[in-house]
């Protein structure tokens, strides 16, 4: 029996799975919750990276409880993205670390586009944009807000990479996480010399070299090995951002399957050889953590706001759902902006929510969470109708997250997208892709021509009674509402700018 956890770190929790390579099961899981820092100013998100490997800790030997220690062979680490943890010369954590929904880095990003030339001499450089959400401007803004502790900087890395850190005390990266930083050229797959002299020469020496996602990053430190039970020669793979892990995870490695995470952000990504870089920066030009390349789509708002509106009306899970299901397509008229933290695709960082179209008629719970669902969806589906234009196309999209769990939310995701959705057996795709790797990592020692496909092969269940054709007349109104729906947001966004200076 050969066994392999697998963690899912986010902003809310972290997660672990047990996976059975022999059964291809999943064997127990795990959870424990952490939280924001609170209090801090507008578009401020941090979190104390101590609160991570407490959360995980808990959850890895919560679910260890139910499984034969002695048969774990390797551990994988999925952790949100884009986060910068800023570690002194003893490894020591210097402040707590600023996550990917962090929006204070505006004037970083502008600062350095400006020194590489612009947004169009960017994208040639490393084939994205700089955006808020990303590592490099964290960086800066530690350099111009609290320069004592920049001088004390000798190590950066991504969140997922410090819980590697804790788990074998290497520094290390890999291509999917490190892609996703804003430093890296994603078709050298090298640090960016540029962009790094940009925000200070030092930063160099302070970045892992990057490792192909196959390498094992290292082996249980003997203190945690001996704090889970577990043996110090179980290994420690790659691991990687949680869209990479979620890739894996829903069986997502090769052409033609798109992945859409519906959790408190919106994801759409697809495998692809080759990198897919938008001249539009509209989808992110990055790497997986298979060693090929993973276009991806992101939105910062979609539980995040179908949860406020659930609460607003005090419904459950099964009254919000009835919800969708009473009011008519396209809400009586009304129509939802879901910018309540910022957006990245379309990226308007000082974005808020807008609703609009209200009358005597739809002023009322029900049409309104219709609205909020539609337009949750839609903003989906603006990055999706992107990917495909630049090449990436979809015979099937696979669902996971909170919010495709609702069957009526599911109808609206065919209709908006036009093409055959379905979810997973198992939902808890990042931390199963983490389970995933890590055993493709550990059997790579002894048959270095095996593929992760052959991996995620009956590893990846689809769930049938979830699977939904798209209607052609819901799709086609759809459409129609969507041209609209993208209109008013560009029509928004010099607005949205006078709100932010307005009320700041």
């Amino acid at each position: 029996m050969a066994l392999f956890l697998g963690i899912d770190s986010g902003t809310q929790s972290v997660k672990a799975v047990v996976y059975d390579t022999d059964t291809q099961r999943v064997m127990a899981t795990g959870q424990a919750s952490h939280r924001m820092i609170e209090h801090l100013p507008a578009g401020h998100m941090e979190q104390d990276p101590a609160s991570w490997t407490t959360a995980m800790d808990a959850a890895i030997l919560q679910a260890l409880d139910h499984v034969d220690r002695s048969a774990i062979r390797g551990i994988g680490v999925s952790g949100q993205q884009h986060g910068f943890v800023p570690l002194d010369d003893r490894g020591a954590v210097i402040r707590p670390a600023k996550l990917w929904c962090d929006t204070s880095t505006v004037e970083e990003c502008r600062l350095i586009s400006e020194a590489l030339g612009g947004d169009a001499a960017v994208i040639d450089t490393i084939g994205n944009r700089i955006l808020p959400g990303y590592t490099a401007p964290k960086i800066l803004w530690l350099k111009r807000h609290e320069p004592d502790h920049f001088a004390r900087l000798r190590h950066v890395l991504l969140p997922h990479d410090f819980l590697n850190f804790y788990l074998t005390g290497e520094y290390f990266m890999e291509f999917g996480d490190a892609s996703g930083s804003a430093m890296m050229d994603v078709r050298s797959r090298t640090w960016s010399t540029r962009v790094l002299d940009a925000i200070d020469p030092l930063v160099a020496g302070y970045l892992p070299a990057i490792s192909e996602s196959d390498k094992i990053c290292g082996t249980l430190r003997p203190p945690i090995a001996r704090r889970y039970g577990l043996s110090e020669r179980v290994i420690v793979s790659a691991g990687g951002g949680d869209n990479m892990m979620g890739a894996i995870g829903t069986g997502n490695v090769t052409s033609g399957v798109a992945t859409a995470s519906f959790g408190t952000s919106g994801t759409i990504y697809a495998f692809n050889d080759v990198p897919v870089i938008d001249p539009q920066a509209e989808i992110a030009a990055f790497c997986d953590s298979t060693n090929g390349y993973l276009p991806l789509m992101c939105t910062m708002n979609v539980t995040a706001v179908s949860e406020p509106f659930r609460h607003l009306f005090s419904k459950d899970h099964d009254a919000l759902n009835a919800a969708i299901e009473t009011a008519p397509r396209g809400a009586g008229g009304l129509v939802l902006l879901p910018y309540f933290d910022g957006e990245r695709t379309p990226s308007i960082p000082m974005g808020s929510g807008v609703l609009m179209g209200l009358n005597a008629n739809n002023m009322n719970p029900d049409y309104m969470i219709r609205a909020a669902i539609e337009g949750i969806t839609m903003g989906m589906n603006f990055g999706l109708r992107r990917l495909n234009e630049l090449g990436v196309t979809t015979r099937e999209i696979r669902l996971t997250g909170g919010g495709a769990r609702s069957p009526a939310w599911r109808r609206i995701i065919a209709d908006v997208f036009g093409v055959p959705v379905v979810c997973m057996v198992e939902d808890e795709g990042a931390a199963l892709g983490a389970a995933l790797q890590a055993a493709w990592c550990w059997q790579r020692q002894s048959d270095a021509g095996l593929t992760i496909d052959a991996i995620v092969q009956g590893a990846t269940a689809l769930d049938e009674s979830t699977r939904l054709e798209p209607d052609p007349a819901s799709t086609a109104r759809y459409n129609e509402i969507q041209s609209f729906h993208t209109s008013l947001s560009k029509v928004m966004e010099p607005v949205f700018e006078a709100h932010s200076r307005a009320f700041r």
